[in-house]
């Protein structure tokens, strides 16, 4: 592990998922799929597809295709440009696939993303620790945050009920910008917002390649958080820093 000072870095930004806040798969609907239960919001959506679309509306078939959209989706990530599609547009593009008329879709999308995201929202929160960290960084340096999320509102919504929002200088979603991590343009986002230098800021995150191969692309400084025992890919950069938390953090900068 490299040990830095207090002052090696004018900021420390942060990744959100899972190093700033964590959320419980547990806390969704099970729903049978395909012969296995599975954790969705799809069961709190089904009320609201049954009474727009009546006799139109197949559980079935509204889940492979949404499933088959989600797919390409997550496929469209991987790849070199690793763009963003939101929540939104995921459901629309689930509903126009479902044939809907041009009229239908928009709003029914727009009350699906709503559902979805608002137990999303209720099943995610930073551990206590976590925020006493941010606390004690951004007492010393800057800070922001770069977050894969395919939802603005919420995305913003969960940094307020963080209570840290304040201490953040800036907050990039990929929703608003329409790329993700790896992706460099995310990143220079966040440099522009900041007015800062690559080498200036410590990035923080729990994915190897969209956190640390990200943020070193554009020549930051990176802490991995090496949650689960996980070994680090042979093919990534190895990190400046690692640890197992978000809340080691401050005593690993000697803040």
């Amino acid at each position: 592990m490299a040990e830095h000072s207090e002052n090696s870095y004018k900021a420390v930004v942060i990744d959100l998922f899972d190093t700033l806040v964590s959320w419980n798969p547990a806390g969704l609907p099970l729903v049978e799929w395909r012969g296995r239960p599975i954790r969705s919001t799809m069961p709190l959506l089904f009320p609201t597809l049954e009474a727009a679309l009546g006799a139109r509306f197949d559980r079935d078939r509204f889940m492979a295709v949404h499933e088959s959209v989600y797919r390409e989706i997550f496929a469209q990530r991987l790849k070199h440009d690793a763009v963003e599609t939101t929540c939104f547009q995921r459901f629309a593009l689930t509903l126009e696939m479902l044939g809907l008329e041009d009229g239908e879709v928009a709003p029914l999308a727009e009350k699906l993303r709503q559902i979805h995201m608002a137990r999303v929202r209720e099943v995610t929160a930073a551990p206590a620790a976590r925020i006493d960290a941010m606390k004690k960084i951004a007492a010393h340096v800057r800070v922001g945050l770069i977050s894969n999320f395919d939802d603005s509102e919420t995305g913003h919504l969960i940094m307020h009920d963080t209570g840290i929002r304040d201490l953040f200088e800036a907050i990039v979603i990929s929703a608003d910008t329409g790329w993700r991590k790896p992706n460099p343009l995310i990143f220079r986002r966040l440099l522009e917002a900041m007015s800062l230098e690559p080498a200036d800021i410590l990035f923080v995150g729990d994915t190897p390649h969209d956190d640390v191969l990200g943020s070193k692309r554009v020549g930051m400084h990176s802490a991995w958080i090496q949650s689960r025992g996980r070994e680090f890919p042979a093919d990534v950069p190895a990190p400046d820093i690692t640890i197992s938390d978000l809340s080691e953090l401050p005593a690993t900068l000697g803040l």
